[in-house]
């Protein structure tokens, strides 16, 4: 006869309540944990989609994602043109919120060269980009169709493509368009801000009484021409030739073009460690706290279980049952309500991770080591009604 057993179909009410209660607690642990993950996921995604080598900014920063970088976008040629580098490639990145069917509409929008890295990794309907301007292909998660247009900056944008899953660092979905549209997008005025903007410079070289009204003129040009450009991007890509040196490609980079060259590597941490640190931790201190929970409440489920047991463990100490069959019995119901809880968590988060607004990745890993740790602590809850056990005496069996 199992013990174990036996008292928890005569307690099956509480038994089951409170397996279910700690189910809930073990399924939001779990979802904690696959939101860390998917914060990671989402925070490599772009920089993974690219398959960079080097990741080349504005110096001093630690752009494009973690920090504003702008640099000039004829820096590829440079960067190209460095002993060791296969290709290189610039991209513009920009957030991007409007309203669209009287609701705001947030995605991030990456331009890229039609030719170059940084393009959509997957179409999955419709097609790439093929014009210069005015396409665009949408990650699944902006929920647009194929033939549907979008209004940005001046013009309208045909979606053209849908690409899979794809996200910023802030879980933004992503778009794609030629890097020609996104530049205009980000930095092109509208013809008011461009008149306006001509006057200013007009009104601040004419108040320049040195200079002659034909160098005037041309400098106003010139100056305009360079205020109104939109040749910049955020970064040059690059991918390196087999068995090309990294730090002799950065050292070359940094000393001679005078721009940061931020390996793969190095942009991995500063995504992980610098932008989602915080969360994790966060994220971390709830797991514990809901783990320190959980044996609370597992500890007084078998305290009380024991109370309400107390003539039977005397009993049973009278008729000479070794202090093993008291111990089993108690351990085995810790055990069960862990495990049984575990698996109603379990199959909470995997019927559920899926409506879930951010990206929740389970891990196999962290479900085994979460499996271990609630065993852990059941194992040291039941301590709590095993000593009480332990201190009851035989003669309490004839007690009234």
């Amino acid at each position: 006869m199992n013990l174990a057993i036996r008292d928890i179909r005569y307690h099956r009410g509480r038994f089951i309540l409170t397996s279910i209660g700690l189910g809930l607690l073990l399924g939001i642990v779990m979802s904690m944990g696959g939101i860390y993950r998917g914060l990671v996921a989402d925070a490599l995604e772009i920089m993974t989609a690219t398959g960079a080598d080097l990741w080349v900014v504005q110096a001093h920063t630690n752009g494009p994602f973690a920090e504003s970088s702008r640099i000039p976008e004829d820096v590829k040629y440079r960067i190209q043109a460095v002993p060791g580098v296969e290709k290189a490639s610039p991209l513009s990145f920009q957030t991007i919120q409007i309203e669209r069917k009287g609701k705001q509409f947030r995605f991030f929008l990456i331009g890229y060269n039609l030719s170059g890295l940084g393009g959509p990794p997957n179409i999955i309907a419709g097609r790439d980009i093929r014009q210069k301007h005015y396409e665009m292909v949408a990650a699944k998660g902006m929920k647009m169709k194929v033939g549907e247009k979008i209004h940005l900056g001046l013009h309208d944008y045909t979606v053209v493509g849908i690409t899979d899953r794809i996200v910023s660092s802030g879980g933004d979905p992503a778009a794609y368009v030629s890097l020609a549209d996104a530049q205009e997008i980000q930095f092109k005025k509208d013809n008011n801000a461009i008149r306006n903007n001509r006057a200013r410079i007009g009104a601040s070289l004419a108040g320049n009484q040195s200079l002659p009204p034909a160098q005037a003129g041309s400098l106003l040009q010139d100056v305009t021409n360079i205020a109104e450009s939109t040749h910049t991007v955020n970064a040059v890509v690059a991918r390196l030739t087999p068995g090309a040196n990294l730090h002799e490609v950065q050292e070359r980079i940094s000393r001679w073009n005078h721009f940061r060259p931020i390996s793969a590597e190095e942009q991995t941490k500063i995504l992980t460690k610098g932008m989602i640190e915080q969360a994790r931790m966060q994220l971390g201190l709830f797991r514990v706290m809901l783990l320190v929970i959980s044996g609370v409440i597992i500890a007084l489920i078998i305290y009380t279980s024991t109370m309400d047991k107390i003539k039977v463990i005397a009993t049973l100490k009278l008729i000479g049952a070794q202090n093993r069959v008291i111990i089993g019995m108690i351990l085995e119901q810790s055990l069960l309500m862990g495990l049984i809880a575990y698996g109603i968590g379990y199959l909470l988060i995997n019927l559920t991770y899926d409506n879930f607004p951010r990206r929740v990745v389970l891990q196999s890993f962290d479900l085994q080591v979460l499996f271990v740790i609630v065993l852990v602590i059941c194992t040291i809850s039941s301590f709590v009604g095993i000593r009480k056990a332990f201190k009851v005496e035989p003669a309490e069996a004839l007690g009234g």
